[in-house]
């Protein structure tokens, strides 16, 4: 197994996240530990390193990994931040009073970390993992719960829980499943809900093939489908923050789409309040609807001969 491999494998059993894992990573952690193709684990050293002169140069030496310029941004950002993070590195351990951004920036392996480095291969590795886990946590599994913790909870009419990732977009979401279906959908339910790091967070397939909704076509859904089986309606709602609302073209789009669906459509763009609402006015289609998430209790109909209904 390569050098790289093998530190690869080191990020992984220490816990480090996936995204941290990767090639440019693996290289950091060698250079951190000055350990070339040649040389053995236990021989690993601690000396402190700058980015570019340090790091990259030691990459471009030692594995011809030569980067552009700019990636020292991305070994900074994505990569020491989080071995300093994870316990891995120390920032600036012979200067800690450095200023942010000081072109003296540097770091090093730490101390608690080389000692477990230097045990990979041999009999003392994973014991010696297990303490630095033990000592440190893994930085890995407080992403996940960091995450979690800003998750946006929507409830389903069965009282399920169902979480959407954080962001604008999402929040407008989570305000449609809570407060926009229990004033003007009663009784309903969701069929589809998508989410920005998933698309189909939430698919309830039996129905839509039920009511002639393709499943396999989840880009072209808009982010929410509501439908009322009482009187066999069907809101088609758009979340709206920087694009997105139901213009003429997109009702032309979903229209084909949902040529075979039974039920009647509600075509709503959902705004997270008055200003994104004015910047797409000329851009909504007439005979529709807007509800905005500032003003849950209240509806804008585009229709000029009836209230909320079918087109």
């Amino acid at each position: 197994m390569s050098k790289i491999k093998e530190a690869q494998t080191i990020l992984k059993e220490l816990g480090l996240p996936e995204a941290q894992q990767n090639e440019i990573s693996a290289l950091t952690l060698l250079a951190l530990c000055g350990v070339k193709e040649a040389d053995a684990w236990k021989d690993a050293q601690r000396s402190s390193l700058k980015v570019t002169k340090g790091v990259m140069a030691f990459m471009a030496k030692q594995y011809k990994r030569r980067y552009a310029p700019n990636t020292r941004e991305t070994v900074r950002r994505q990569v020491l931040h989080q071995f300093v993070q994870a316990r891995l590195a120390d920032y600036n351990p012979d200067n800690p009073h450095l200023p942010v951004n000081s072109p003296k920036a540097h770091y090093a392996i730490s101390k608690r970390a080389l000692e477990v480095i230097k045990t990979f291969g041999s009999s003392k590795w994973q014991s010696a993992v297990a303490a630095f886990k033990s000592e440190v946590g893994e930085l890995k599994k407080r992403y996940v719960k960091d995450r979690d913790l800003t998750l946006l909870p929507s409830k389903l009419s069965d009282g399920r829980i169902i979480r959407l990732s954080p962001g604008k977009h999402n929040q407008v979401q989570a305000a449609v499943v809570n407060q926009f279906a229990s004033r003007f959908a009663k009784g309903s339910m969701l069929l589809y809900l998508g989410d920005t790091a998933k698309k189909d967070l939430h698919m309830d397939s039996r129905m839509l093939k039920r009511l002639g909704i393709p499943i396999d076509q989840h880009s072209k859904l808009p982010d929410i489908l509501i439908y009322d089986p009482d009187k066999n309606w069907m809101y088609l709602i758009e979340a709206v923050t920087s694009h997105g609302p139901i213009t003429p073209k997109r009702i032309v789009e979903l229209e084909d789409l949902l040529r075979n669906c039974t039920a009647g459509k509600i075509y709503v763009s959902a705004f997270p309040d008055f200003a994104e609402f004015k910047r797409h006015t000329a851009d909504l289609a007439w005979e529709t609807e807007v509800w905005i998430v500032e003003h849950p209790d209240h509806m804008i109909h585009f229709n000029g001969d009836k209230f909320i209904g079918p087109r």
